[in-house]
């Protein structure tokens, strides 16, 4: 069993030991390895100035993919390849997305820049360069001076020609072999009050993992990372999923996908389009492409947020999660999954293995709803799912769930009887208004009132009436609505 961390940055392979292997990436490369062009503002992963690209040995090649390093720890960084903005250096000249900031004056302040170019070059070296596309791309990344048309013009303006894809400016050889061999070996690190815990299969997993729960099970760690980041646990106890075989994969078996432990939310979001798209186009809204390209379903679920963008969804869904134990292996429908506020069933002992959820049939209407302040990168206000049969205008079956307005999310299941077996009018809707109200508890908060929160819960189903009115006759699905 190994007592250090193999990591290679910009090419070069770097051996962590002790207690640099509880630091936060960003730290590790500014005040250890002296890469300082990786800037810290946040500590949230909200704002992308800390952007690195994340490389990861996958299926004979080196995956890439910008990620936010403020909160990514180096424990979870074993057989990764980092490249930070001075490895983006084309021999020891800057690149083409810098050039062009440099022509269209994308750099003003400055600290938003490096993050910037990293997630850009990432883009851009495919030879894309649709504005819809890049937009989309840069949602991650914010700019204080307002300064988002120079940018655009920027990368518009890149010689897509000349840019060198990250495998040619780091060819893969002995690195890949060596991050190929790294990433399925067990780890155990321990310094003082500091254990990192990374078995290589599921046996040894429910074996190692202490019964009391202290250890904090970590994968994409997009919440844990902003939790040390405020406040440094003194005893930090980790647990690490990514070396067990069969937790990266996701398939579809019938009418259900399942998805494992350690699938990010970006690769989730890759397999459901052609699938389930009203799901994918959902996706669209979590997070930022930087923690969607980290973070994953599991470790959603397992925050227990009231206001978590997937539970929701998989509520009106009845999706199953999956939960084993040195003895044991359980399916738990996730509406019986959690107890109260950021409380679940899971026992000390268990792990989620993977997340099993149905594929809605083509006579099933599935419609998902995020409120929140700002359309990109930000937290929901109040998120709803509704999932219904209807025949000829009926109700013959619903479920719905809210999120945002109680400590965990909802099923509106008293509101769900009143509905079956109704006409989809406003007439039924006013009637099961009061019915909706009762079963929910806002509180009042930064992100909105509770008073606010009660009238987002009355109008959204009539906006789901409206929209399912004008669209049943032409498409028995629903589509995806964001607010």
């Amino acid at each position: 069993m190994r007592d250090y961390l193999v990591i290679f940055v910009n090419g070069r392979r770097q051996e962590v030991r002790g207690d640099a292997v509880f630091k936060s990436l960003t730290d590790w490369l500014r005040y250890d390895l002296h890469l300082t062009g990786t800037k810290v503002v946040c500590a949230e992963g909200d704002c992308g100035s800390c952007t690195i690209l994340l490389g990861r040995a996958k299926n004979g090649k080196i995956d890439y993919s910008p990620v936010c390093g403020c909160i990514q720890y180096l424990f979870q960084l074993d057989a990764a390849h980092i490249v930070t903005i001075e490895g983006l250096k084309y021999d020891g000249q800057l690149n083409p997305v810098q050039q062009s900031f440099m022509k269209c004056h994308g750099a003003q302040c400055g600290f938003c820049t490096p993050g910037f170019v990293v997630a850009m070059h990432s883009l851009l070296e495919t030879g894309a360069k649709d504005q819809c596309a890049v937009r989309r791309g840069l949602t991650g990344n914010l700019c204080r001076c307002t300064g988002y048309e120079p940018i655009l013009r920027a990368a518009a303006e890149t010689d897509v020609s000349q840019i060198r894809r990250i495998d040619e400016l780091y060819p893969r050889g002995r690195m890949l072999e060596e991050m190929e061999q790294r990433a399925t070996e067990a780890i155990q690190i321990i310094q003082g009050a500091k254990m990192f815990l990374r078995p290589s299969d599921l046996t040894a997993a429910v074996r190692m993992r202490p019964r009391g729960g202290a250890m904090q099970v970590i994968a994409g760690g997009t919440d844990l990372g902003v939790k040390f980041n405020k406040k440094p646990p003194e005893m930090m106890l980790i647990f690490s999923t990514t070396a067990l075989s069969g937790f990266d994969e996701i398939k579809v078996e019938g009418d259900r996908i399942s998805v494992g432990a350690n699938v990010t939310l970006t690769e989730l979001q890759a397999h459901l389009h052609g699938k389930f798209k009203e799901l994918a186009d959902y996706l669209e809204w979590f997070g930022s492409p930087q923690i969607r390209n980290a973070g994953t379903l599991a470790g959603n679920l397992a925050n227990a947020s009231p206001i978590g963008d997937m539970i929701p969804p998989l509520f009106v869904l009845d999706a199953q999660v999956i939960l084993v134990a040195p003895t044991t292996r359980r399916a738990v429908n996730i509406n019986d999954f959690y107890t109260g506020y950021r409380q679940t069933v899971m026992q000390p002992e268990e792990l989620i293995e993977r997340v099993v959820i149905p594929i809605p049939r083509a006579d099933e209407i599935f419609k998902l709803y995020k409120v929140s302040k700002r359309k990109d990168l930000d937290i929901s206000t109040f998120s709803a799912a509704v999932w219904m049969r209807l025949r000829d205008g009926v109700i013959i079956d619903a479920r719905i769930a809210y999120g945002g307005v109680g400590p965990t999310v909802i099923r509106l299941r008293r509101t769900e009887n009143q509905l079956r077996g109704k006409l989809l009018d406003q007439q039924t809707l006013d009637a099961v208004s009061p019915t909706v109200l009762s079963e929910i508890t806002p509180i009042s908060d930064v992100r909105g009132s509770a008073e606010y929160r009660n009238l987002l819960a009355g109008n959204i189903l009539r906006r789901m009436a409206v929209e399912l009115m004008s669209s049943i006759p032409n498409n028995g699905n629903g589509e995806v609505a964001n607010m």
